[in-house]
């Protein structure tokens, strides 16, 4: 089927959709696993285009993330390892306060004071389960290019080296293992190269002006340093010309796709990156890979990503018996949507997809900040439901990082917040998990003030907040669900209009409607201007949104 035949299906009939998106996949799907070949992908897009999403990924919906590396101990936000380069910026300031100046105390130094002492993967783990995550994500590296397990290519600048000195990936895949999630890791470390050059600059005013940061030592000015025989230099990888207006610093976003001027990293880098992440796939057998990356990594320059994705493709078939293997890329045109699943960064689509995809966001920065705790600027427990059942109804995932601190451990108020998500799923699980959209995603007048993507995404919180009036469909084994995005209501019933009588998207009889939460069944009356369903009298309702399912 031609991708445009596609899409237009997918603007006029859901279920023809389906019915022609599944005879697709099943021909790909045998032919992928076929036993002619166990090596089906090769590492070129229209080769990892015959890519079909699995449907453990599908049918989970719902991840948690632990995006915890060396960058959360100095508890100050995202990006630190890059910012505190930057004179003058909130992050520079906070380091000459606490650490000291970056020529003398640089981001290596950080790396060097975390410790992860309070670490308990298995707690943590447990907490994201009870939550109703099915999935688990963990920082294998940042583009602070320290690598979170033991790596043979990063021999030395590794958390098993340094640091905690702990198999951090290890730890992570044994607890997500033994509570049956699904393992996933992050791998950000491919734009080391243009990200850390502000490590090769140095103060252009004051007592340190003209003295460079560390970003441009070697191994031998090490002597008599703790860091006594390390090569700084395999950690900030700085030995090379600056990007073009590497000085604008936002000019890292317009470069990400290694174009506008950025310097191009040489072959040594580019291997290195690529066994590094062989290596974590062969060795810590992750189910799903998050690249931080527009498309594959290091792509259009080298092939690289091409050959991680096929490999990873073919050694699921192999190990498995068929393609379970996941990877996610931003910024995706719709063909490569067909390699790989569309990532979108803290933000969603505003309509439904026709290929699965996912949103990752934070309830905080990425990194710990302490701002975000003293100031009680995290998400909010609804936010976060509201943001997964929408996503859900228009074919995608919720991916969610709850920030921990340097030491392993996670704020009262975060566990609040993870305890809350967790009550709403396990009254509700059953509108989320294993479900599929429906013929529209939803009604109500959220959508029409929905933000449209900018870039990667970062459109979330930008439109108008969900009221009793936005409802969201998803339909499960022949049923559908319709959630309601409030448990506050101005009167003693729900009005769906899309389920009105003798209605184009629902032209069948409804027999019964069940409040989900309880299994309850709700009275209701249909009629032309919609299905009006009648409020328990006790007025017990789940937080957040209620869930219901009609029969």
């Amino acid at each position: 089927m031609k991708r445009r035949t596609l899409l237009k299906l997918l603007t006029t009939s859901l279920p023809g959709i389906y019915l022609a998106n599944n005879a697709s996949a099943a021909l790909i799907r045998n032919m992928v696993t076929s036993p002619e070949t166990k090596n089906p992908f090769q590492p070129t897009w229209p080769s990892l285009r015959k890519y079909v999403t699995p449907e453990w990924f599908r049918d989970a919906k719902f991840g948690m993330w632990a995006h915890w590396g060396p960058q959360c101990q100095p508890e100050a936000g995202d990006w630190y390892a890059r910012n505190m380069y930057m004179e003058g910026s909130g992050q520079y300031q906070f380091h000459l306060k606490k650490y000291g100046h970056p020529s003398k105390f640089g981001f290596k130094d950080v790396i060097n004071t975390w410790k992860a002492e309070k670490w308990d993967p298995e707690a943590i783990v447990d907490l994201y389960h009870h939550s109703g995550a099915k999935y688990f994500m963990a920082l294998a590296n940042h583009h602070d290019n320290f690598d979170l397990y033991d790596s043979r290519f990063q021999k030395n600048w590794n958390s098993t080296k340094l640091g905690p000195k702990k198999d951090i990936v290890g730890g992570w895949a044994a607890a997500a293992r033994k509570r049956g999630l699904h393992f996933a890791v992050s791998v950000h470390a491919a734009h080391t190269w243009s990200w850390m050059e502000t490590a090769q600059r140095s103060d252009k005013s004051g007592p340190y002006a003209g003295i460079p940061y560390d970003g441009n030592l070697t191994k031998s000015q090490g002597k008599g340093m703790w860091w006594d025989g390390l090569d700084p230099q395999e950690l900030y990888a700085q030995q090379h010309q600056l990007s073009e207006n590497s000085y604008d610093n936002g000019m890292i976003h317009r470069q990400w796709d290694w174009g506008n001027g950025v310097s191009k990293p040489d072959k040594k880098y580019i291997e290195k990156f690529y066994n590094r992440t062989i290596e974590l796939i062969d060795k810590y057998q992750p189910d799903m890979i998050y690249f931080d990356d527009s498309q594959f990594p290091l792509w259009p320059i080298d092939d690289a990503g091409l050959k991680i994705a096929s490999h990873f493709y073919n050694k699921s078939i192999r190990d498995k018996g068929s393609l379970q293997a996941v990877i996610t890329g931003k910024i995706l045109n719709g063909e490569q949507r067909q390699a790989m699943v569309w990532d979108i960064e803290r933000g969603q689509s505003n309509g439904i997809e026709p290929l699965p995809w996912q949103t990752d966001t934070c309830i905080g920065d990425w990194h710990y900040n302490r701002s975000v705790y003293d100031n009680k600027r995290y998400k909010s427990a609804r936010s976060v439901v509201h943001t997964l059942i929408d996503v859900v109804s228009k074919n995608g995932n919720l991916m969610l990082n709850v920030p921990l601190r340097g030491d392993g451990t996670m704020d009262e108020l975060e566990l609040q917040i993870v305890n809350e998500i967790g009550g709403w799923m396990r009254e509700n699980g059953k509108s989320i998990y294993g479900t599929r959209p429906w013929v529209i995603f939803g009604e109500g007048p959220a959508q029409l003030g929905a933000a449209a993507l900018s870039a990667q995404g970062f459109n979330e919180g930008k439109g108008k907040p969900f009221t009793e009036e936005d409802v969201r469909f998803v339909t499960k084994d022949g049923t559908l669900y319709a959630t309601v995005m409030s448990s506050d209501f101005s009167r003693n019933f729900i009005h769906i209009k899309s389920l009105a009588d003798q209605s184009t998207y629902y032209p069948g009889k409804i027999s019964q409607v069940t409040m989900v939460s309880t299994g309850r069944p709700l009275k209701f009356i249909r009629n032309q201007t919609g299905l009006n369903v009648f409020l328990p009298e006790d007025g017990k309702l789940p937080k957040f949104a209620v869930a219901l399912k009609i029969i």
